[in-house]
């Protein structure tokens, strides 16, 4: 079918119409046989599916999304800017520049979760000035801009990349400052990016040139932004990939708040995906990108009145499940406008607007392990959490900079769960099953059993010895996670703790209420995993 015997308006219907996974039924987790040596071979993600955004922001220093306040915190000073109409005195607060040239526990963590891809970008980087010079930098950036990012900032990411190992992708300035009179892109900002990065031994391998271009001037593109602007401006974005770095892949549109959740005020000149993707030229790019949040935290009430998710809903069936309502919008633009391109969901977290009160606790762990081993399953071949270390969402505390909970997580899914994606069947009530072949084990088999019972133990039957990794903690909303009953903690000088499994026979194992268990099993001689 060709594109222009769709209607756009129909595909947004379409999406927009798609039903939620039914409620969640009550009962307790059915028993469940593992038979690993049988799971047939679904498909294969990126090697850095597992990935992780820092903002723009977090490199520059500026407003982020404020920390919630305790008892007896003293109000914050109102700062009564605006962006976009939208009035941000209670969402943001200021924060220095990271250094991340020499944060060297940040660095430490973040090595243990490579190979990945770390983009650099958010709302910010569409407002960045590149000041491309070993000159000090001016007090402000010029007109037209709202942010300054220096030579040594800059180098900081790159060396943080590579000792990290970390591909970086990125995005560049769009917003008034980077246009030309006649209000077209101009490419300069971008060129200078690509070539100091290359100057100084690293590399932009990816590039999403705007950051969340469907939402409108709240994330700093020009106020009359249109659908045809966009395509001008990827049109043109592809010629500089063409002749500044025919090597960087372009991903795109980077859109968001579709697909039945987080819907931004109509005031803010919302574009719909399929209009942009159907504008002239016709955007094209190398893999197809998304953000996904199932709802927005208290910070942003005001964008959409559903905002929030209670913590007693957490380990629902219809929150979990969201994240297919909002694959399968995206998909249907995919399959039409770019079939076949890779799908990357550059932006995923708890709650936009930088997470809910209870985001850094073990409940919310249970999300990311459960979204990513399901999108794996459907066809996303790489996904970014938001953030590494920022706000209430990050896998990292931005304070202390001590692992939360989900960053425990994230170190077993990279260490247990290879690229090859497996079929371990269909959901057995509030048990999910999901696996991967067993990263660096040929035949061998990596499943991950997900309790969502809270008040019961479940149980599988294991035919094959495995080797346990059980994260539980004493309560939902604890900061704390244990593996195999004993907390996880850096140890001296922030040495990783060892993660030891508990040997597990064949037969019979019991799952804790409330728990993520990781099961390898090097001997199940699976011949997908060969």
């Amino acid at each position: 079918m060709k594109a222009s015997s769709v209607s756009i308006t129909a595909l947004a219907a379409a999406a927009a119409l798609i039903p939620a996974s039914p409620a969640p039924g009550q009962n307790a987790s059915r028993e469940a046989t593992v038979a690993p040596a049988t799971f047939p071979m679904v498909r294969k993600v990126d090697p850095r599916f597992q990935s992780y955004n820092v903002e723009m922001v977090e490199v520059v220093g500026g407003r982020f999304w404020a920390p919630y306040a305790k008892p007896g915190d003293k109000p914050a000073t109102a700062d009564r800017s605006t962006s976009g109409g939208v009035d941000i005195a209670a969402m943001f607060s200021k924060r220095p520049p990271l250094d991340l040239a020499n944060d060297r526990r940040l660095r430490t963590l973040a090595r243990e979760l490579g190979p990945a891809y770390m983009r650099v970008s958010g709302a910010w980087a569409n407002r960045v000035f590149f000041h491309d010079a070993d000159t000090p930098a001016p007090a402000g950036p010029p007109a037209g801009f709202e942010s300054m990012l220096t030579r040594p900032q800059w180098a900081g990411v790159i060396d943080f990349a590579k000792f990290v190992d970390a591909s970086i992708v990125g995005s560049f300035p769009v917003g008034i400052g980077a246009r030309n009179p006649d209000g077209s892109w101009d490419p300069d900002q971008a060129r200078r990016m690509i070539r100091y990065t290359r100057d100084r031994g690293g590399e932009i391998v990816a590039a999403e040139l705007v950051n969340e271009p469907n939402v409108g001037p709240q994330v700093g593109v020009p106020k009359d932004y249109t659908a045809a602007r966009f395509a001008q401006d990827i049109a043109a974005f592809r010629r500089l990939v063409e002749t500044d770095a025919p090597q960087m892949r372009t991903v795109g549109p980077g859109s968001t708040g579709e697909g039945g959740f987080v819907i931004f005020p109509a005031r803010g000149g919302m574009i719909p995906t399929p209009a942009l993707m159907s504008a002239e030229p016709r955007p094209t790019f190398d893999a197809f990108s998304y953000h996904f949040y199932g709802t927005v935290s208290s910070r942003c009430a005001a964008m959409d009145k559903t905002a929030g998710i209670a913590p007693e809903d957490a380990l629902s069936e219809a929150w979990l499940a969201r994240a297919d309502q909002v694959f399968d919008a995206y998909k249907a633009y995919r399959d039409h406008f770019l079939p076949g391109a890779p799908i990357w969901v550059t932006e995923m977290g708890q709650a936009g607007c930088g997470g809910d009160r209870w985001a850094a606790t073990w409940l919310d762990s249970f999300r990311y392990v459960d979204q990513m081993a399901r999108l794996a399953k459907r066809g996303v071949d790489v996904i970014f959490h938001n953030t590494l270390s920022a706000s209430d969402y990050a896998l990292i505390d931005d304070v202390t900079e001590l692992p939360r909970p989900s960053y425990w997580a994230a170190l077993l899914w990279r260490r247990l769960m290879g690229e090859t994606v497996l079929d371990a069947g269909e959901q057995r009530g509030r048990l999910h099953l999901y696996a991967h072949c067993l990263r660096g084990s040929s035949g061998g088999v990596a499943v991950v059993a997900i309790n969502l019972n809270d008040h019961a133990a479940a149980t599988v039957v294991l035919t094959a010895p495995a080797q346990r990794y059980t994260l539980t903690a004493d309560e939902l909303q604890a900061s704390t996670v244990k593996l195999n009953g004993k907390p996880l903690r850096l140890g001296s000088n922030d040495a990783m703790p060892t993660l030891r499994p508990e040997a597990q026979a064949r037969g019979s194992v019991r799952l804790p209420a409330a728990s993520i268990s990781f099961l390898a099993m090097p001997g199940a001689s699976n011949l997908s995993c060969r």
